[in-house]
């Protein structure tokens, strides 16, 4: 926990970085430049506002004043995410003086200290969309497979992907693929050992039934599920290394992570509550991740169209955003018999990965 707290700031620091936190001003640039004269030497900076992804605002860290941004509503921010060193030469403000090291200063691109590693059609999209409402918090948005595909490419690469961010804000990435795949525990293990993982679990049944619907809509010639999923029909006999089937086995996979890692550094997320109450996972999230519990049940409204829960108001745009067309897809309907067998098949190996979380998921 302690890791992701700033050690060597002023106790002062802190005041003014929470004050700056919050330091958007309803008001001209003019007023701006008024109010923060004793702060700031030198001259105002208007910039519009670009629509860059790596710095989606609001992404304020610890204090750094880099440019001023105004929105189309004349809202005035103070931008405290870095630009690129070619375009932040440009008359920038001048950054605030303090006898603490420059590092403090200046965002870097660092591996990352967080990874969410599963599980596929758990629900790691909705999370990392949720987390990235955290100003502390820098995430990729796209899965880099780093661990388990391009590994060869090495450490370099894979920083060299990451977003820039200042001390004190957590990076990470999501690959549900890193969960369920031999090398990756000892790959990451490498890497930092330190690592806090994340795996979103959801009923392994409801969870083969979405990745299947998911091959359908690439793949429109698939067999039906029933066949995929048994080995024999007759004797009910199952295909568990059919890819739908088999991920669900967490807690085979699991026991694979707990042979590096210990348990207190691995947070198990249940995919149905990511759904049914938001706020309360995001927030148990937050805590292991060691941040202020900043997204709260404020920024989630539920779509009963979608049966989702939707972003009141994602990073630094006004209006509401729900997940992609691809989620919450229909699911392809499955025979009940087939289901019962499917509940059975997993009963024993879902009660064992309770057994091993520590939690009952209560999967029927």
């Amino acid at each position: 926990m302690a890791a992701f707290h700033h050690h060597h700031h002023h106790p002062n620091t802190d005041l003014v970085r929470r004050v700056l936190h919050r330091l958007v001003i309803m008001s001209s640039v003019g007023a701006l430049c008024f109010s923060l004269i004793y702060l700031l030497t030198g001259g105002c900076y208007q910039s519009e506002l670009t629509d860059n992804p790596e710095s989606k605002l609001p992404t304020p860290g610890p204090l750094l004043l880099s440019r001023l941004l105004t929105d189309r509503n004349g809202t005035v921010y103070i931008d405290l995410t870095v630009p690129d060193a070619e375009e932040s030469s440009a008359g920038s403000l001048p950054l605030l003086e303090t006898n603490s090291s420059s590092k403090d200063w200046t965002a870097s691109r660092r591996l990352p200290q967080a990874l969410i590693i599963g599980v596929k059609k758990g629900g790691t999209r909705a999370l990392l969309e949720f987390l990235r409402l955290h100003p502390d918090i820098r995430a990729l948005g796209a899965e880099p497979h780093f661990f388990d595909r391009h590994y060869a490419r090495g450490l370099d690469w894979y920083r060299s992907m990451m977003p820039k961010a200042l001390e004190g804000q957590i990076v990470m990435e999501k690959t549900p693929r890193y969960f369920v795949t031999m090398e990756t525990p000892a790959r990451v293990h490498t890497m930092s050992r330190d690592v806090k993982l994340i795996v979103v679990v959801r009923d392994p049944v409801t969870r083969a039934i979405s990745d299947y619907t998911q091959i359908i809509s690439k793949t429109p010639d698939i067999p039906p599920f029933e066949r995929l999923a048994f080995k024999n029909r007759t004797t009910g006999q199952i295909d568990s290394l059919w890819s739908p089937l088999w991920i669900g086995l967490y807690a085979q996979h699991l026991e694979r992570w707990l042979a590096w890692f210990p348990r207190a550094q691995i947070h198990l997320v249940s995919g149905e509550r990511l759904i049914s109450d938001p706020a309360g996972e995001l927030g148990r999230v937050q805590d292991f991740l060691g941040l202020q519990r900043i997204v709260t049940d404020k920024h989630f409204y539920f779509n009963k169209t979608k049966g989702f829960p939707c972003l009141k108001k994602p990073e630094g745009s006004s209006k509401p955003h729900c997940l992609g067309k691809t989620k919450g897809r229909m699911h392809a309907a499955i025979d009940p018999g087939v289901l019962r067998r499917l509940r059975e098949f997993y009963r024993p190996h879902n009660q064992r990965f309770y057994q091993m979380a520590g939690q009952d998921f209560g999967w029927q």
